[in-house]
């Protein structure tokens, strides 16, 4: 695969700031002649801040904050949080898509905007952060280690995204910035861009002697993303000389992406006395996503479709050169779209007494709306559908490599009057042709949180006492819309409209030349293509919506204490959190189109207990211990209601000898009565601060004994009020059913290297210079439902990062 999106160096950053960068590298020349402190600033002064806030905490924490207000380098703020130590990110069309803690999914870790839990716009929990540009984050904190007054935990990991309080930046903020982008691939679809750019702007201030503050960032993106692939269906062969192995099939497509996001923040700030402030602040998304992807299919050394190979060179059992016979292609153009607006509102009242008391009132909105539309649109030389071999097969001769396989077909893939709209291969399954599919899945996501607590500061061991309470509602749906795409007048083949071709699309990185290309949405919108919807029950079975309520009660102490060369600080405290969750959908029965409606849920609590020590010697070693309870929620489909079942006969082994066919329900869905996956963890982290904090080097241990995980497998389940078919009633109504299920622990354990290093603490020489970035491992083990030990599906065993900058005298 080879992606390619070059950003332009012409990064016109237009600061209106108090001072600009220029200015600043000045001021703090005649500093340091004069012997006056000197300021750092932009990536120097956001790694000596995150370093700051990592030492200063008592959870085990990585943070990353703005350089300067509105200008983290960022496409998204995950591209931001994947260089700190022990995070990745899981791009999709060259985007930081999805954050992975400790080597572990998005589906592990739970993520807050300014404390609050958010929505998403993917189908379950997982936050996908190219929804947030950075240049409308202040910071983001990453708990590696839970505290029981933080809520909405995750099992790896928390990341809590803020944005930029004003009464707290305490001086006025302008700030424009401007970049261009340039894809070097250049415009591989008919219609797409190979230059991008994007602007954003920052506003805070401050009114009426400091007591009304205002915060107001936006940013906006319109960028392509180029990208060629080349995908292989797998291979045959057993891969030696005898039976080598040869690439089974081809599906390789170019991409062309067109990115539009509008981000909007603001925060509006009142000190209404000197002990009450009260803080109002919104976020709003709007995310285009709009791809072509054009290419070809080909079904190859499978033998599938009557394809024949005859293959010339092997090397090592791999099939090296050879010609395939008889290949009927399928020319694909496919169009995917996501659009998305999430809306995220938040109040909160805080009163701070001078007698230690403080307290605070909390009230956090999110929601999403995502409608993600994928087309699929297919042409060839003849329909297939009744395996009667209509229109023209190519041979195609190919050489393969460790750089994938190039190919040199006899057919011209471009010739309108060759390649027409049917379905090639007979995917429709019968004598009526499907030209393509149609799938459009709609999401719906809510969330209200209401929280409330109350701190009193103590003088002595026991620092402060904070309890409190939350509340937090949300009810997700998706609706899924899914139709085949047939030909109009019922015609098995149908020419490309002339007045919708547009330019071809070059597959000569593959050997395969030009295809033809047109816009399936078009075809649709003109009657060319028909959609019919589908029927089949496995469409509305997608559908579900779950609604959880949880209510936390929590907990926390804090402590101080000085000894003989540092001083002990660190927190312990307990959740109790109460979850009620409740799902609905329809179950079907067979091939019935008419489901009948179906819910469950189930009603539980969790104690957490957490407890954070940190060892802080004068020598700027410091010591941190944790402990603690941890859960993470199910994904949101695998609590689903919907279901589909049938009776049928099962052949079963009688005691004596001999076998018995007995009816039996069986069926497959989702489990609204999963509960989360539970483990009791310990942390142990060692560091060594540098330079006045600047630099920082940790050793990180960590272990978590699994006490409750999730996996496939087969229960028992009751099918009493269920429809069941006409005819021979089943044995029993209790039945079996193929679904998520709570099975035993397992463990999780590794250990993070990382650091932060400017090298002047080395030698002034290499002042400017320095290193950031980690290496961590990370190894699982895990009993499955039939007991078997396995490893968790997805994680990462290694992971690591760094960056290196020089920054001085206003360059960087």
């Amino acid at each position: 695969m080879n992606a390619s999106r070059t950003a332009l160096g012409m990064v016109m950053i237009l600061s209106a700031q108090n001072a600009f960068a220029q200015d600043a590298a000045e001021d703090a020349e005649q500093a340091a002649e004069e012997g006056d402190a000197i300021v750092v600033t932009g990536f120097r002064a956001s790694l000596e801040s995150a370093v700051n806030e990592k030492k200063t905490n008592d959870q085990i924490i990585e943070s990353v904050k703005a350089e300067d207000i509105g200008k983290l380098p960022d496409s998204s703020i995950g591209e931001s949080i994947a260089r700190l130590p022990g995070i990745t990110s899981q791009r999709l069309n060259g985007r930081a898509n999805v954050i992975a803690i400790r080597g572990f999914g998005p589906d592990f870790s739970q993520t807050l905007l300014n404390g609050r839990e958010q929505t998403s716009t993917g189908d379950n929990r997982a936050v996908e952060f190219d929804q947030y540009p950075s240049e409308v984050v202040n910071q983001v904190v990453i708990y590696k280690s839970p505290a029981a007054s933080v809520v909405g935990q995750g099992l790896v990991g928390t990341i809590d995204i803020r944005t930029i309080r004003p009464l707290e930046a305490g001086k006025q903020i302008i700030a424009f910035g401007a970049r261009g982008s340039y894809a070097d691939l250049g415009k591989l679809n008919a219609g797409s861009r190979d230059l991008g750019y994007r602007v954003n702007g920052t506003f805070v201030d401050q009114f009426a002697d400091d007591t009304v503050g205002v915060a107001l960032a936006a940013s906006y993106v319109d960028e392509p993303y180029q990208l060629q692939e080349f995908n292989a269906w797998g291979y045959a062969g057993a891969g030696n000389a005898a039976s080598p192995s040869v690439i089974g099939g081809s599906k390789s497509f170019v991409t062309s992406t067109r990115l539009k996001r509008l981000g909007l923040s603001g925060t509006f700030q009142v000190q209404a006395t000197d002990n009450i402030t009260l803080t109002a602040d919104g976020f709003y998304s709007n995310f285009d996503d709009d791809q072509s992807k054009r290419g070809i299919e080909l079904p190859l050394g499978f033998g599938a479709f009557g394809t024949t190979t005859a293959i010339e060179t092997v090397e090592d059992g791999f099939a090296t050169s050879g010609t395939f016979g008889n290949v009927r292609g399928v020319v694909r153009n496919d169009i995917f779209q996501r659009k998305a607006d999430l809306y995220s509102l938040g109040f909160n009242a805080e009163y701070k007494g001078d007698d230690g008391w403080s307290a605070f009132a909390d009230f956090g909105f999110s929601r999403t709306d995502r409608n993600e539309l994928s087309i699929e649109s297919y042409a060839g030389t003849g329909f297939n559908g009744d395996d009667t071999g209509n229109g023209a097969s190519a041979t195609i001769d190919f050489v393969s490599g460790p750089t994938g396989t190039i190919f040199d077909p006899s057919l011209d893939y471009s010739d309108p009057t060759a390649i027409f709209l049917t379905d090639p291969l007979g995917w429709g399954g019968g004598t009526e042709p499907q030209a393509g599919y149609y799938n459009n899945r709609i999401i719906n996501d809510e969330l209200k949180q209401y929280r409330i607590g109350v701190s009193k500061e103590f003088e002595g061991f026991l620092s402060a006492i904070r309890f409190g309470w939350n509340y937090t509602d949300r009810d997700k749906r998706l609706t899924p819309d899914e139709s085949l795409v047939r030909l109009s007048g019922n015609a098995t083949t149908l020419p490309i409209p002339a007045g919708e071709l547009l330019r071809s699309t070059d597959l000569t990185y593959l050997g395969l030349g030009p295809i033809v290309s047109y816009d399936a949405r078009n075809l649709i919108a003109n009657g060319t293509l028909v959609l019919e919807p589908n029927t089949s029950n496995d469409i509305p079975a997608k559908a579900f919506r779950i609604r959880e309520d949880l209510m936390t009660l929590y907990l926390q102490a804090d402590m101080e204490q000085e000894f003989s060369g540092g001083v002990l600080t660190g927190n312990f405290g307990v959740q109790a959190v109460n979850t009620s969750q409740k799902a609905s959908g329809l179950s079907f029965i067979g091939d019935a189109t008419v489901g009948t409606p179906v819910s469950g849920g189930d009603d539980y609590w969790d104690i957490l207990p957490s407890a954070n020590l940190s060892l802080r010697f004068d020598s700027d070693f410091i010591v941190r211990l944790a402990a603690s309870r941890q859960v993470q929620r199910p994904r949101l489909d695998d609590l689903r209601a919907a279901l589909e079942y049938n009776v049928s006969n099962v052949s079963i082994t009688l005691p004596g000898g001999g076998t018995e066919n007995v009816r039996v329900i069986q069926g497959n869905g989702g489990n609204p009565n999963l509960r989360p996956y539970r483990a009791n963890a310990v942390d142990l982290n060692i560091e060594k601060y540098f330079g006045n904090s600047a630099g920082v080097v940790s050793l990180q241990l960590f272990y978590k004994d699994i006490k409750n995980y999730i996996d496939d497998s087969s229960r028992l389940f009751d099918f009493s009020g269920f429809p069941l078919p006409a005819g021979e009633a089943p044995e029993s109504i209790i039945g079996v059913l193929n679904t998520k299920v709570n099975t035993g622990g397992g463990s999780l354990y590794g250990a993070e290297l990382a650091a932060t290093l400017p090298f002047d603490i080395f030698t002034g020489a290499l002042d400017g210079f320095g290193i950031t970035g980690g290496i961590g491992y990370t190894k699982t083990k895990v009993r499955d439902a039939q007991g078997n030990v396995d490893q968790i599906p997805g994680y990462s065993k290694w992971v690591a990062n760094a960056t290196a900058y020089f920054e001085k005298w206003g360059f960087n």
